[in-house]
């Protein structure tokens, strides 16, 4: 299970969104193996007994990894800090607090997206089913909570570009010349267009050459990879296998993890969590033991594997030019925070 949320505070700044895996994909292959659909040892398919034998597939290689997405973050930070400084703000710190976000009244926004192997972590359906992990939620947001000094009023406006009417006395006013005049004094300087923060962000993408291939390419191939994955004989065997396993535990019977996941019954709130009812963790836990006993990852991942292979030959120039434009972020994220970063 994968969760994406956002801190929701002023109009003014950006969402900050992150993807976070709640539900471990740990768990482990039989080592007998099953009937059906299952995977016993020696057949040529992998065993999956940790999240880390989930990683590694062919995709991965045309994605940004989460390190790659913070040092980006970093770097945008890095550009948003020479802007104001060359507009104006000698002493602008490189993290800052806009004071239009109140973290105490933040909500929390949460989109659920599941894979259709589901979740392997034995411990978190034992305790909360196919609820979230709150512990993780409060992590993250944490985590995320904006760092640094306060803003100023003056600031604000050079970083959105943004609430600065014609004829403005302020300091910002006179060192961008409000309204689009520039200030005789050092030059003037005019508030870049939607602000520093824009800029920042921009400066990072400006030598990649197709900035929606970048970012939409890979998502779109995987999307139809799934689909495909997911008709897949193999896969559809293994399924009806771990469905049979459910239903031999006492529990209903469902197309998939995921579709068991989804289930009504659990009556999931709108901030994503499920009531955690003695019958949804026992649910969860039949739904686990099941895929461990009939190694029902290991069959995904071997099938994902090679539908992921396959679109990659046959796609090859695509996922290349996503590759070099990646590359291209890399090359400027290094250059403004060096290597280590």
């Amino acid at each position: 299970m994968k969760v994406t949320w956002g801190v929701r505070g002023s109009r003014r700044v950006a969402v900050a969104v992150a993807v976070v895996a709640l539900a471990a994909l740990a768990g482990c292959g039989s080592t007998t193996g099953g009937s059906g659909g299952g995977a016993a040892r020696g057949s040529g398919v992998p065993e999956v007994d940790d999240e880390k034998d989930l990683t590694g597939l062919p995709l991965e290689r045309y994605e940004f990894s989460a390190r790659d997405h913070e040092r980006r973050e970093d770097a945008s930070a890095r550009f948003t800090q020479r802007c104001m400084r060359s507009h104006g703000f000698p002493d602008f710190p490189l993290r800052w607090r806009d004071q239009g976000i109140d973290m105490s009244s933040s909500r929390t926004a949460v989109a659920i997206s599941t894979t259709l192997y589901g979740s392997l972590d034995l411990g978190g359906a034992r305790s909360r089913g196919y609820g979230l992990d709150r512990e993780a939620l409060k992590a993250f947001e944490k985590k995320r909570a904006p760092k640094g000094r306060l803003i100023t009023p003056d600031e604000n406006t050079m970083l959105f570009g943004i609430g600065m009417p014609p004829g403005d006395d302020s300091a910002a006013g006179r060192a961008s010349g409000a309204g689009g005049r520039k200030a005789p004094e050092d030059g003037g300087h005019e508030v870049p267009k939607a602000g520093c923060v824009q800029v920042g962000a921009r400066r990072v993408v400006a030598d990649v050459k197709d900035e929606t291939r970048m970012t939409a390419y890979v998502v779109g191939r995987r999307a139809a990879i799934d689909k495909a994955v997911a008709k897949d004989p193999r896969m559809r065997r293994a399924l009806d296998t771990w469905a049979d396993c459910v239903v031999d535990k006492g529990f209903k019977r469902y197309a998939s993890p995921e579709a068991a996941f989804r289930d009504k019954a659990w009556h999931r709130g709108s901030d994503g969590d499920t009531r955690r009812t003695r019958r949804e963790r026992d649910t969860a836990v039949a739904d686990i033991e099941c895929k461990r006993e009939h190694n029902t990852a290991g069959v995904w991942r071997t099938v994902a594997a090679e539908r992921q292979r396959r679109d990659i030959s046959r796609h090859r120039s695509a996922y290349e030019a996503v590759r070099a434009d990646q590359e291209r972020v890399r090359s400027t994220v290094r250059s403004v925070l060096g290597a280590g970063g």
